[in-house]
């Protein structure tokens, strides 16, 4: 059996939709249907959700969602799927929320019994941690390390009798610090770094 959702946005929801990490073939059809639907679309860069966009011909009003403004923007945006509007929340790649905003206007519509839709597709965790060659049973998501030496050593030395596959992400320009910090706190081990998921200079 095959269930298919309904073929238009509900009132009042926020979405919160998957976009492509670079190629922009694994968007979902999914995705492309509520993109289209929706009555606004709540982005981390409107310019790069706008190419996005553009790409597959959808025409529809961007809002600006990202680190800077997002608890301001995010009561704005509870406000208006209360009011009924349907609200499409993209970061610039992979699932909003993860290390990404989204975060508080889930909390907030959860607190206003506004319904929040996930809307699935491409995770660059799980891109990565599929294709490295390490133990995938289980592993531990760390998001961002801290910039600051002091700071990443804290975390790293939390982890010292962490067993599962650990997973971070990184700046390019602190790779070799990272590094070199792992060594330091968790000694010599096995370490996949990928970078450009999915597009041309896809590298492991």
């Amino acid at each position: 059996m095959v269930e298919v959702s309904d073929s238009s946005a509900m009132p009042g929801t926020i979405y919160l939709v998957a976009t492509p990490l670079g190629n922009l073939e694994d968007i979902t059809l999914r995705a492309l249907r509520v993109l289209k639907e929706v009555d606004i679309i709540a982005c981390e860069d409107t310019r790069h959700t706008r190419r996005l966009l553009t790409h597959f011909e959808i025409q529809k009003p961007l809002l600006s969602y990202h680190e800077h403004n997002e608890k301001q923007r995010a009561n704005d945006l509870i406000q208006r799927a209360l009011a009924g509007a349907s609200i499409a929340v993209v970061s610039n790649a992979d699932m909003p929320g993860i290390s990404d905003p989204g975060y508080r206007v889930v909390r907030r519509a959860l607190a206003e019994s506004v319904t929040v839709v996930p809307v699935p597709g491409p995770v660059s965790t799980e891109a990565a941690l599929a294709v490295s060659g390490l133990p995938t049973a289980t592993f531990h998501f760390g998001g961002f390390l801290p910039p600051k030496p002091v700071q990443r050593r804290k975390v790293l030395e939390a982890l010292i009798t962490e067993t599962a596959t650990l997973v971070f992400y990184e700046a390019p320009h602190r790779i070799l610090a990272t590094l070199g910090s792992i060594i330091a706190v968790l000694g010599d081990r096995p370490v996949v770094i990928a970078r450009e998921l999915t597009k041309v200079h896809e590298e492991f």
